[in-house]
């Protein structure tokens, strides 16, 4: 009875979380499949979004996540899976009956069923398309032809298009006698007799106006047209710049094939957004439900390489190994100015990498924006410098520790301003991914810079 009471919640308090997932929700549901109670458990995922239950999938550990498949049995729902993260996406598929992962994939578009078996091992791709009706199979394994991460591979083959001559009542008689329209779509995509698409119709345009209204006197004016082979970065980028809903899809002869919409794009921008967060910090594409081995490969390139740029610094420290014993002050001051410059270079590199990444920062602006960190990185040194000067003056008692830390504070930050927008612009240009590799390089520059700024001028001012 005490354990009921504490899962257990009242009505008002089941009504009031029914559709958050926080941690009484999870406690609930978590209970019910340890009591294997079904109906309990069907009773608390109802109210959830397919992607809670995906977050719930993967928060959870394999051996509850198993149990709460099997639970789950038949009424497992196949957006699920397309929102699941990629690292536990396959445990699931092997996990599900195959009878319910036949009828979960039926249920998805085409977009998502290229999402899903993109990555699998070629036994489970088949496993998943042999489920599909023909068409869709064709349609799928088409999509698959094309290059990873293109346009071909975000697209949906479910498009509505009408030919450019009809009007709007031929358009709506069009629509009601279909059985098969997608189950969200925003546009009717107007086609000439080639199938090249010339513009797009709202549905809210459509519907407000006179049947005998030519759909071509109600295209919208930004119409933007997507190749098959186009990056799926470039088309997140033109979404966003061009704020647009959905856009045709066009093989190489301008035939439409395919329509993108905004929810798939945006995903794209997040996946991309996330994923330079991720490797400025140097931890890949792991995710929190990776395994601990997959997250150690994962994370100690880049640990190794810290781990050079760190003995580049001491290299440089030991060349000063007489000042340092002289003025033992030199070792207490000294991890101040790398700090400081470590921590401007990185701000300037987190701008410059955004920056490139939404194609704001160009050959047309990239000197302005140079000039701009470096004068920015000057101030801040100019102001430091004072604040550390008086400080060295203060502590140490004597005025040539405190010129000594506040040239050196100026030098490290304005090569870390110019570092850090520099370094990310020359790996753009030559082809390498400047979220990647520019922390390593930024902070070695400014680690020995700092180091040689500050010990080489006590050498000469000190000793």
């Amino acid at each position: 009875m005490a354990e009921d009471d504490a899962v257990a919640e009242t009505e008002t308090d089941r009504e009031d979380d029914a559709y958050v997932l926080d941690d009484r929700a999870v406690a609930r549901i978590m209970y019910a499949v340890d009591t294997e109670d079904r109906t309990r458990l069907l009773e608390e995922l109802e109210p959830l979004h397919a992607a809670d239950i995906a977050d719930l999938l993967e928060q959870v550990n394999a051996f509850d996540r198993r149990r709460l498949i099997e639970l789950y049995g038949r009424d497992f729902d196949g957006d699920i899976l397309s929102e699941l993260d990629e690292s536990i996406r396959e445990e699931v598929l092997y996990t599900l009956h195959p009878e319910v992962l036949a009828e979960a994939v039926r249920d998805l578009e085409s977009d998502d069923v290229v999402d899903l078996v993109e990555d699998l091992e070629e036994d489970q791709q088949s496993a998943i398309l042999d489920v599909l009706e023909d068409s869709d199979r064709v349609a799928v394994q088409h999509s698959l032809t094309y290059p990873e991460y293109s346009a071909g591979r975000l697209m949906q083959r479910e498009v509505v298009m009408a030919p450019e001559h009809w009007n709007v009542g031929e358009a709506i008689d069009y629509l009601r006698n279909q059985d098969d329209l997608p189950d969200q779509f925003y546009h009717i995509i107007l086609v000439d007799p080639r199938l090249k698409p010339v513009g797009n119709v709202t549905l809210g345009k459509l519907m407000a106006s006179r049947r005998e209204v030519l759909l071509t006197s109600l295209v919208e004016e930004t119409f933007h047209v997507i190749p098959v082979t186009q990056d799926e970065e470039d088309v997140a980028y033109a979404f966003n710049q061009y704020h647009l809903i959905s856009a045709p899809v066009v093989d190489e002869n301008e035939r439409l094939v395919g329509v993108i919409t905004i929810d798939d794009a945006m995903i794209v921008l997040d996946e991309e957004h996330e994923e330079d967060i991720m490797r400025l910090a140097g931890v890949g594409e792991g995710s929190i439900a990776d395994r601990v081995i997959d997250t150690t490969k994962q994370r100690f390139p880049w640990l190794a390489v810290n781990l050079v740029t760190a003995i580049l610094a001491s290299l440089v420290i030991a060349q000063f190994e007489e000042a340092i014993a002289t003025v033992v002050a030199l070792a207490v001051l000294m991890p101040i100015v790398a700090s400081m410059g470590g921590n401007a270079g990185t701000q300037s590199l987190t701008v410059a990498v955004r920056a490139i990444a939404t194609k704001d920062l160009t050959g047309r602006n990239v000197w302005r924006v140079i000039r701009r960190e470096v004068l920015v990185g000057l101030i801040n040194g100019l102001i430091f410098a004072v604040v550390m000067g008086i400080i060295g003056v203060v502590w140490f008692g004597g005025p040539e520790l405190g010129y000594v830390i506040a040239a050196a504070m100026v030098i490290n930050l304005v090569v870390a301003g110019l570092a850090g927008t520099v370094i990310p612009v020359i790996l753009d240009r030559i082809g390498v991914d400047p979220a990647l590799a520019s922390g390593a390089f930024v902070t070695t520059v400014t680690d020995v810079v700092g180091f040689f700024a500050f010990l080489g001028l006590a050498v000469v001012v000190l000793l």
